[in-house]
């Protein structure tokens, strides 16, 4: 089943695409063009949740029951579908996202690797042979499925995310019901049309659209769900994990939330690497990722040079549609996040910091029909300010000046988050040094604050996850599987 542009789009419960019990459905619009409707979703309720949790729960235990081998054949086949639709999905994805068509294709391409790799795992969900103190028994262990698993995914990256989650969930045999992000459904349920179309059973796959408040909590606090896994804000990543600690049932959680990423220029650095370092990290997605950077700290000795150098390359950034690919910034996914980008503005104005380029909506043209800005970048920035620490996710980098490496560290340490850091140096002792002492799940050295591989964990510290799974890689299996340990007496 596939929709066209402002076609009705239905939920998949077990082997059907039904409507919503509320009869209501929601505009999915392009943030680039306003004007453009790229489809309606349903409208669901709880009781539309609960059903779709009651048709992945029939279906788990067949499920479960066939190899992880044939499950494999399935989820090569589904990235084998995505592939063939490879850019025609990016497309959806820059018209329904808004980021630049070269990134769509990029993230488009990384789900396929994802569906390849956790395919691949099918061959390999071995558990391990243990030596036994007793020569009679035999000792083992086997991986087994959860059961019934809640997917919930952000806007940001809304083909790899949920392809990460539900992969490797199917390869150790869940079933899943998937509830995409309101702002950017449509790319979502091709993902789910590519399972479907590959030979998943019924009930396996399910897909359901609506707010959080009604389909997110049901797929939080129903009985039934034996996992949950969900991308996104602290604030609703707290309410998860509180929920499920206060409840009955008490599922497995993994959950991926913020982050205030530092990039740490040391005195060393090549510095028009680090700029370009810099401006792919920080307005590649508009800054809308959980990686990107959000916070330079430089050392005091390069800082002239580093951002003057970074004030001239900003300015050559082209905003506009990611559907003309000579644009390198798309606009803010919507207008609530532009209006958050834009006072985190005039917040960092108020505190004091300077304004050194950009702030302002854009206005003109195309311009007017999206939510553009500006990229955006503050000097004169220190420590206590609220855009040195809160999360904005939008085109703002604040610059911060340190003496020397320790205080660098220091102050790349001195937030809530944990998520991702870099640091730029050609020095090998100081790059092992920032590696072992940075507080963040993900460290990069030359490489930007963003972009991750399929077959490498992922998961932050502190603020930025619940500190239990990561997510990605062989890692990954951890989180959807419980070990059995099996002792086997060989004679009576």
């Amino acid at each position: 089943m596939s929709f066209t542009k402002a076609e009705l789009s239905k939920n998949l419960i077990g082997d059907e695409w039904i409507q919503a019990s509320t009869g209501q459905t929601f505009e999915d619009t392009n943030p680039a063009n306003t004007k453009e409707v790229i489809g309606n979703f349903q409208q669901s309720s709880r009781e539309d949740a609960r059903a779709a949790i009651d048709a992945a729960d029939k279906a788990k235990e067949k499920w479960a029951h066939i190899p992880p081998p044939q499950r494999g054949k399935i989820l090569f086949k589904a990235a084998e579908i995505l592939e063939q639709q490879k850019e025609d999905l990016a497309k959806i994805l820059t018209r329904e996202e808004g980021k630049p068509l070269v990134e769509s294709r990029g993230e488009v391409n990384r789900a396929v690797d994802i569906f390849r790799f956790f395919a691949g795992e099918g061959n390999r969900l071995n558990g391990e042979v243990i030596a036994s103190e007793d020569a009679d028994t035999k000792l083992y262990t086997l991986r087994q499925p959860l059961g019934t698993v809640s997917i919930i995914t952000p806007w940001n990256f809304p083909i790899a995310i949920p392809a990460w989650k539900i992969a490797p969930a199917l390869i150790c045999g869940n079933t899943v019901i998937f509830k995409p992000a309101s702002l950017t459904p449509l790319i979502g349920l091709k993902v789910v049309e590519a399972l479907k179309n590959a030979g998943t059973p019924p009930g396996v796959i399910n897909f359901i659209t609506g707010p959080g408040s009604t389909v997110g909590l049901e797929l939080i606090e129903n009985e039934k769900i034996a996992g949950i896994s969900f991308t996104g804000s602290y604030e609703v990543g707290e309410q998860i994990y509180k929920s499920c600690a206060e409840g009955e049932a008490m599922p497995r959680i993994q959950l991926e939330m913020g982050g205030k990423n530092p990039l740490v220029v040391l005195s060393d650095a090549d510095l028009p690497k680090a700029v370009e370092i810099t401006v792919k990290g920080g307005f590649g997605g508009t800054g809308q990722a959980c990686t990107a950077t959000s916070r330079v700290i430089v050392e005091q000795p390069v800082l002239e040079e580093y951002t003057k150098l970074l004030e001239e390359r900003v300015k050559k950034i082209k905003v506009g549609n990611g559907l003309n690919e000579t644009n390198e910034m798309g606009p803010a996914v919507s207008e609530s996040q532009l209006k958050t980008d834009l006072e985190y503005v005039e917040i960092g104005k108020r505190e004091g910091a300077k304004l050194l380029l950009g702030g302002k909506r854009l206005h003109g043209g195309e311009y007017d029909q999206g939510y553009f800005m500006e990229p955006s970048v503050f000097t004169n920035v220190n420590a206590t300010m609220r855009i040195a620490k809160e999360e904005i996710f939008g085109p703002v980098v604040s610059v911060l000046s340190a003496n020397n490496f320790e205080q660098a560290l220091e102050l790349a340490n001195n937030v809530e988050y944990g998520l991702a850091a870099a640091v730029v140096t050609n020095n090998l002792e100081k790059a092992h040094v920032f590696i072992d002492k940075i507080q963040a799940g993900v460290v990069k050295v030359n490489r930007p604050t963003t972009g991750i591989m399929a077959q490498a964990p992922f998961g932050g510290m502190k603020k930025s996850s619940s500190m239990t799974f990561k997510e990605q890689g062989k890692a990954a299996i951890d989180f959807y599987t419980f070990t059995k340990t099996v002792y086997l007496g060989i004679r009576p």
